[in-house]
Parts: structure tokens; sequence; C-alpha cells
């Protein structure tokens, strides 16, 4: 931003036409928007704001402009959490301070001061979550809708990955589609200071995109792989996983892992929904079975279990993220007294909730989790039943492809999952506890 306000002050000087800038003075893109932070909560934008402050401003002079407004809109709103069953640690610092998820806002920088709620167009940086820019990016068809402030991004950085996976993975792509598109309108560009790279739509090429995630995710690599394609190159820096939460389990507990050929991640949908059907799903109808729950990553595999279920009149019940409070007391009353055989649990409510169950005695991972710490926290659970626990009646199964072998390793480990993969058996058990 200095250098475009000295190129300014310099050919304020020239009496030369705009038509003979040299291109010395070529500084800018199509649009002035350089930066694009996108986080899941306003509590990260809060934060976010407060660093950049006390970096880029003095002290002793900390002009921020709009800062009352800002602390209103952003500052309040927080979950107050429950002293009486407490949640995890992990869950209170994740949604501590206001965790709205449909926000913008614009930021410009001046030597002396930042600027808040600055116009998109002429704000230096912009932070927001994927849902507030897909309201304003919009649909085909729409005629209000605008994504032309994306044209110029240089510095994009994706931070809380895992939890916008949480929260509506398409929004983020449907953004990230819309990144140096064609302006429709020219918005006061002097085109003759304008880039070359940029003129010729090549900005992508040149973008620094930062990504942030705290697991390993297929998601995460594939928005690596495939959309950031920056001419210099990338680097990936990854964690070891030498033993995996597996070792978080404090019970005497048998885990059965069922490796489900498959040809493609495509055809591994059906594969695994017919594996649960007619190889799994029978041998947990047994009245010994009960208490049985069935944890599901995807809402969409969860639909799919569902709709089965219903359609053979098996007896379950269940929760996921949009079932109200009322139908959620009455299923878990109806699983822990027996009166359902089933409990169908998706990972997003269970994300967002944090509920203790009580009584589970068998749990099916119809696909590993995709937060790594759920899958000794679910096994965990059971030790809350004595009775149960004293009878050793307890088990769990986790049905997984080779396309899972990230969530995987996240849980037994690189080197344990790496075997599991390249052994001729198809199903492996491990006890812990011992």
């Amino acid at each position: 931003r200095l250098k475009v306000v000295h190129h300014n002050a310099r050919l304020a000087n020239k009496e030369d036409s705009k038509s003979d800038i040299p291109d010395e003075y070529r500084d800018q893109g199509l649009v002035r928007s350089k930066v694009l932070i996108l986080v899941p909560f306003r509590n990260s934008a809060l934060r976010i704001v407060e660093m950049l402050a006390s970096i880029l401003l003095e002290e002793s002079n900390n002009n921020v402009l709009n800062k009352k407004r800002f602390f209103d809109e952003f500052g309040a709103g927080e979950i107050a959490m429950p002293r009486k069953n407490p949640k995890p640690e992990d869950y209170e610092k994740t949604f501590a301070g206001d965790t709205d998820d449909n926000f913008k806002i614009g930021i410009s920088v001046t030597k002396k001061s930042l600027k808040l709620y600055a116009d998109f167009y002429s704000a230096d940086i912009i932070i927001a979550s994927p849902l507030g820019l897909r309201v304003i990016v919009g649909a085909e068809g729409q005629a209000d809708r605008d994504f032309d402030f994306l044209a110029s991004i240089e510095l994009l950085v994706l931070d809380q990955a895992e939890i916008i996976l949480m929260q509506n993975w398409d929004h983020l792509l449907h953004v990230w589609d819309h990144l140096h598109m064609q302006p429709r309108e020219s918005h006061g560009t002097n085109f003759a200071r304008v880039r070359p790279w940029a003129l010729n739509g090549r900005t992508r090429y040149y973008r620094q995109t930062l990504l942030f995630c705290a697991h390993s995710l297929p998601q995460f690599s594939a928005l690596f792989s495939r959309r950031c394609h920056n001419y210099a190159g990338k680097v990936c820096v990854v964690n070891p996983i030498r033993t995996g939460t597996i070792c978080q389990i404090v019970l005497q507990l048998p885990q059965v892992f069922n490796r489900i050929e498959c040809s493609s991640a495509v055809s591994s949908i059906d594969a695994r929904f017919d594996h649960f059907i007619n190889k799994v799903l029978p041998q947990y109808k047994e009245s010994v079975m009960s208490h049985t729950v069935i944890y599901v990553p995807s809402y969409f595999d969860y639909v799919r279990i569902r709709n089965h279920f219903k359609k053979e009149t098996v007896s379950f019940v269940q929760i996921c993220e949009y079932s109200k409070d009322a139908k959620i007391a009455r299923a878990r009353d109806m699983f822990f007294h027996s009166s359902a055989h089933f409990l169908l649990y998706s990972e997003r409510f269970h994300f967002f909730r944090r509920i203790r169950l009580k009584g589970i005695r068998h749990i099916i991972f119809y696909q590993p989790p995709t937060i790594p710490h759920f899958y000794s926290e679910l096994c965990n659970l059971m030790q809350g039943d004595r009775q149960t626990t004293e009878e050793g009646s307890l088990s769990v199964t986790v049905l997984y492809t080779r396309y899972d072998s990230t969530q995987l390793a996240a849980i037994v480990g690189s080197d344990r999952v790496a075997r599991m993969l390249a052994s001729d058996r198809s199903v492996h058990m491990f006890m812990t506890g011992e």
C-alpha cells in the first residue's frame, strides 16, 4: 500500500498523460482488495483485527476507525457454557466468543490508522466467513450478485478449515470458484497502473495461499492440490502421527476395523453402504447387541441409512444437526431405556452439541470420524454404564476404505494404517485398556 501511495505522489508531480505512465508504476490489480482472510466465526475475526492493530499501529496511537461499532457487533453473543456436566475443553475453546458464521468486513490500511467497515472496493483487507461471502457472491441468475472484489486477491488465508468443513464446505468452494474472475465493471480502476499479469488474467498464479487445519483431511488435501496454483510451487507441513487417538481409550475394549474393497472414491459410497447393510447390520440386530450407536460423518450417508431403516422397520431413533431439542431428549431416553435398538447419530451434531450419550454398549463407525479425538471420546462414553462395563459386552466396529487412510491414520497411527492397507486381511482387531 505504501508503494502505491508513493507512486501516486510521484505521478501527481508529472505532467505526462495517463497513457505515458512507465511500466515501473504498474503496481495495482484490477480492484483494490488484496488480502482475503476466511475464518468460521465472528470471534475469529475479532482476534485477527486485534492482532492487525497491534502489529500495524503504534500503541500510543492506536487509531482504529469504527472501533466501537466493531466490538459491539463482533464482541457479543457469547455462548454460556454449562457448569454442570461441562463441555470438553476443546469445545469451550472452539466456541468461545461470538460464534455467528454470517459476517464480512472490509479494512482499509493507512500509515497511521485502520478503517473498519470500509467498502470492499476501497478496502485492502477483507475478513469474512464463507457464508458471509456466499450471500454476496450469489448464484447464477441473481441480479444483485457481486464478486468483482475478489478479482485481485494476492494473499488468501484460510484458517480453522476443520470448523469450516463442519459448517458447509460448499460455501467455501463456491467463493473459491469466483476468485480472479473478469470484473464486470471497472470500479474506477486506472488500467495504466494495473500489472500486466493481472490484465492477462494470471492473478491466480501469483496469489499466495496460506491454509491452516488442525487435522489432515481429504477435503483439505484436495483444496491444496487442485485449487492452489502459484507458479513458485507449494509447501505442505504435516505433523507425524505416531500413536493416534486409539491410545486415549481407557476401557478394555475390542475394536474391529473392516476394510471395504472398492475401485474408486465414487464407488466407495455404494460399496460401504452394501457392506454395512448386508454384512454388519445383520450381526447387530440380535437382542444381545442392543444399545448400538451408528456414528455417521456424512449427512448424505445418514439420510440413506435412515431411509433404509424406515423402509425395513428397524427399531431405531435418530439425532442429527437438524433435530429439535424435544426430539433429541426423547431419542436419548428411548435409547437409554432400551425402547430403541439403534441410535443413528450424525457427526455434525456431535461437533456442535457434544452431548454425553448414556447407555452405549456398541458403536459402529460407518466411516472414521473427521475429528480424530471424537473416536476415543465416544468410546470412553461407555464407561459411564458400570454394569455393561463389568459384563464386558462392549464392542466397536469401524468401516473404512483405502480412501479413508488420512482419517484412519489419526486414529491408529501412520505406521499401523500403512500395514493395515497393505495386508491381505480385511479385518483387524485391536484391544485397548490392557
